[in-house]
């Protein structure tokens, strides 16, 4: 391992993955609100697409994707328009969820494990964090590949631990959340921080 990263690389990387996984994004708080809104259970697959989707998008972003980027810029735009497009109506959708906790109903349904995983790909907060984790923690060489998937096992790692604690803590909230009414205000608030948490990510570039 040490012919690869030493400890103190390994350490950052970690740090690098947990500081950026747990943070609040797109992915944390929709799954706070789903935790809310339909219990873990129903949460399982909105949590599997993430952690299989995101750790597959930083291989495929470390193994060239990104590149595509550098020679065609109007591919970055265009991404962005799409994600933040999408971004938006999420948060609609997210908005004007009825405010029954576990709700049956045929319209309010949680993120099922494709579209989770699929998600990535439009959310700039997870394009940004791939490409940084793929660029700043790998070295070009024979070692590049098995780095790349060395970040993306932690980031697995790292996204059970986090995706779990969020889509939980949406459950621990249904303590204190439990009305109609409350729920449905939680959850416009939550649409409401989906929304800004990706405006420095995208005035940032």
């Amino acid at each position: 391992m040490q012919d690869i990263y030493t400890y103190a690389m390994l350490v950052s990387i970690v740090s690098f993955a947990g500081a950026t996984f747990f943070s609040p994004g797109p992915n944390n708080l929709m799954l706070l609100s789903s935790g809310l809104t339909f219990g873990y259970r129903r949460t399982l697959p909105h949590i599997l697409g993430i952690v299989i989707g995101f750790p597959l998008m930083v291989i495929a972003v470390g193994l060239g994707v990104s590149t595509v980027f550098e020679l065609f810029p109007q591919v970055d735009m265009v991404l962005k328009v799409v994600g933040i497009s999408y971004l938006l109506w999420m948060a609609w959708q997210i908005a004007n969820k009825e405010g029954n906790i576990s709700s049956g109903n045929a319209k309010d349904k949680p993120f099922t494990l494709i579209q989770g995983a699929l998600f990535q790909w439009v959310n700039p907060k997870a394009w940004i964090i791939a490409i940084t984790a793929t660029t700043s923690f790998t070295t070009q060489g024979e070692m590049l590949m098995v780095q790349i998937f060395i970040i993306a096992f932690i980031y697995f790692f790292v996204g059970v631990l986090s995706t779990n604690t969020w889509a939980l803590g949406g459950l621990f909230l249904q303590r204190f959340i439990s009305n109609p009414k409350s729920v449905r205000i939680f959850n416009i608030l939550m649409a409401i921080l989906i929304v800004l948490s990706v405006v420095p990510f995208v005035l940032g570039e």
